[in-house]
């Protein structure tokens, strides 16, 4: 295959690349799958840790005191001083050792956690939908995605509906960016590239079907931020480079200054010339770096013990000059489980109704899967009527609500649940707790107060409504003049002593 092929692959249709590919419509087998991907991880990855190990190592050295050490070093056996040599020699190698072992068993920790929380995605392979890490998928698979994925490859999409994609990493467009199967001229520009997905992008609402094209660094997502892997430099690592070119200057200078003033006194030109690189090997501060590491390597293994690792030795000193620490909610001072706490009509009484018909919302969605649904598919309803899934509009960041239609003895319904503002904002009427449906502008100010009041109690909040419909299939427009159910109340719990810590 010609790699120009993969450059512009957009230009043709899919049943082209399922051909070209080795794939079908069942995906790729598992047997081409892993043989694909051992090929490619063999070469990149054997590779890429000899030569980050090697990198580490080298970058020991790189800092101006270890430079002028081992200048030391150097000028200590041209002296002759042999134990100058082996002593300077032995704590810049050790000191050196010390801190490469330590980056780099803290490096390997963070690659085995970032494996367990590796990105995962559903791919079909020998005709079945099967979660894989998404580092192992292949050119050739067929990827089923839904809102919340992240796409782990450039991508042609053979299917979709209502799909949209944030591409603000590659194009800088906050606006989702509307995707469709279909074939498109080889040079069209980058943002007018519908039926393609592209790594590092992300699906924002509906769902599709897409065969990989390019994977890796082959994806314009890696060409892109290839060069954008700079080291940032601590303010510890300016300091000490500051102090160590510092230090070279007055070495070179008075060395020179003393060289000079022998020579001038009409000393032996040797025996100046030997004072003053003893004088240079004198002012080299042999045990600064030693201590530094040693102690830094001390703050580490304490932040160790409270489970905090540390990657880069002298991220420790930033770490002890931070004054103001901004920390993620959920999941780092909470629990991360959603617990439904209530659910309630829009005047504020507890309602089975309510816990009904979000039951059926939650159970019958095949979208964007989320701990609130699977928090709500946990509630036990006490009713007797059988609910019969017959459509769905999957949820998405524009609408801000999923919609279900089912069909029971009694009724055909549609139910909506999302953001309040969004559910509120298609509903007519409002149903009261004894059943009766109500126009909602008499009831809007007190349901706006209940939200309030829920926000100030640190509860989530959303929305639910529903109306009849006559059973057909169902669309976006079908969103309106529906009523409002009410709230289902939902609670991430604080964890254990996160109250103290934030205290201290």
């Amino acid at each position: 295959m010609q790699a120009s092929e993969t450059d512009t692959f957009w230009q043709y249709d899919n049943q082209y690349w399922l051909g070209k590919l080795n794939s079908s419509a069942n995906g790729l087998s598992q047997i081409n799958a892993n043989q694909a991907y051992l090929q490619a991880e063999h070469i990149v990855k054997m590779k890429s840790v000899f030569r980050k190990d090697f990198t580490l190592l080298v970058g020991q050295f790189k800092s101006p005191l270890m430079l002028l050490l081992i200048g030391a070093v150097i000028l200590s056996a041209f002296v002759g001083d042999t134990s100058d040599v082996f002593i300077i020699l032995f704590i810049v190698i050790s000191t050196s050792l010390l801190s490469f072992f330590q980056e780099r068993n803290a490096g390997r920790i963070v690659d085995k956690l970032q494996s367990i929380i590796a990105l995962q995605c559903t791919v079909i392979r020998d005709g079945k939908e099967t979660n894989i890490i998404a580092s192992k998928v292949v050119a050739g698979d067929l990827i089923i995605l839904k809102a919340g994925d992240l796409l782990p490859a450039d991508c042609l999409i053979i299917e979709a509906n209502e799909l949209h994609a944030n591409e603000a990493s590659l194009t800088g467009e906050s606006y989702p960016a509307a995707k469709e199967a279909g074939i498109l001229d080889e040079n069209t520009e980058l943002t007018k590239r519908t039926n393609s997905l592209w790594q590092g992008t992300s699906i924002v609402s509906g769902t599709a079907k897409a065969i990989v094209i390019n994977t890796g660094a082959h994806t314009i997502f890696s060409t892109i931020t290839k060069n954008a892997n700079a080291t940032v430099e601590t303010k510890f690592e300016k300091g000490i480079k500051d102090f160590g070119f510092f230090l070279m200057k007055i070495t070179l200078v008075l060395s020179l200054f003393i060289l000079i003033i022998n020579l001038l006194y009409h000393k032996n030109v040797m025996e100046s010339a030997l004072f003053a690189l003893a004088l240079a090997v004198g002012m080299a501060p042999e045990l600064l770096p030693a201590i530094t590491t040693i102690a830094m390597s001390a703050g580490a293994k304490r932040m160790l013990a409270k489970k905090v690792i540390v990657k880069k030795l002298t991220s420790i000193q930033n770490l002890g000059e931070v004054n103001l620490l901004c920390t993620d909610k959920t999941g780092t001072i909470t629990e991360g489980t959603i617990k439904v706490i209530a659910t309630m009509d829009g005047l504020g009484s507890c309602s089975e109704f309510v816990k009904e018909i979000a039951f059926w919302n939650a159970s019958f969605q095949t979208g964007y899967s989320n701990p609130m649904d699977d928090a709500l598919k946990e509630l036990v309803i006490d009713s007797k009527i059988t609910a019969v899934k017959t459509g769905e509009i999957p949820y998405d960041f524009i609408r801000k609500r999923l919609s279900i239609s089912i069909h029971t003895q009694n009724d055909n319904l549609l139910i909506s649940k999302g953001a309040f503002s969004q559910i509120i904002s298609i509903c007519s009427s409002v149903r009261l707790n004894d059943g009766s449906i109500a126009n909602l502008e008499v009831h809007s100010a007190a349901i706006e107060k209940n939200y309030e009041q829920y926000g100030i109690d640190g509860l989530r909040a959303i929305g639910i409504c529903y109306k009849s419909t006559n059973g057909g299939s169902i669309s976006k427009e079908d969103e309106n003049t529906m009523i409002f159910a009410g709230f289902i109340l939902l609670e991430d719990p604080i964890k254990t002593g996160i109250v103290e810590a934030i205290e201290k």
